[in-house]
């Protein structure tokens, strides 16, 4: 599991992490059930303090990406398709949201719009 943390960035570090694992998550570069490294050692491996490892895991967690076995660890949860579909719905929601607004500023007629999406979707 590669994590790269970029201190320039305006996200928080712990959301660096928890986007990042929920990513490699998302796109099956992690596997159900497949070990996650411990709070403690990725904490270390990152030189960040474990508060934050833990805060991104909770998220984790909490979000259904990840599940905890008490003196086990953290594994990736078996994927859920119907939170994989809401998750990609909400990406295709903010692509939408940025089409729209690139149209506008061109100057795109409702069904121009629809005309190169049906297009698109024919290729």
């Amino acid at each position: 599991m590669n994590i790269f943390i970029d201190n320039r960035s305006g996200l928080p570090i712990y959301d660096q992490i928890y986007s990042q694992i929920k990513s490699q998550i998302i796109s099956g570069a992690l596997d159900a059930d497949e070990a996650l490294p411990s709070i403690r050692g990725l904490a270390k491996e990152l030189r960040i303090s474990v508060i934050t490892t833990k805060r991104a895991y909770d998220e984790l967690e909490k979000e259904g990406f990840i599940y905890t076995i008490a003196g086990k660890g953290c594994f990736v949860a078996p994927k859920n398709t119907e939170l994989l579909r809401e998750e990609n719905l909400r990406k295709i929601e903010e692509h939408m949201s940025e089409i729209i607004r690139l149209s506008h500023s061109c100057g795109l007629s409702g069904e121009e719009l629809l005309d190169m999406l049906r297009y698109e979707m024919e290729e």
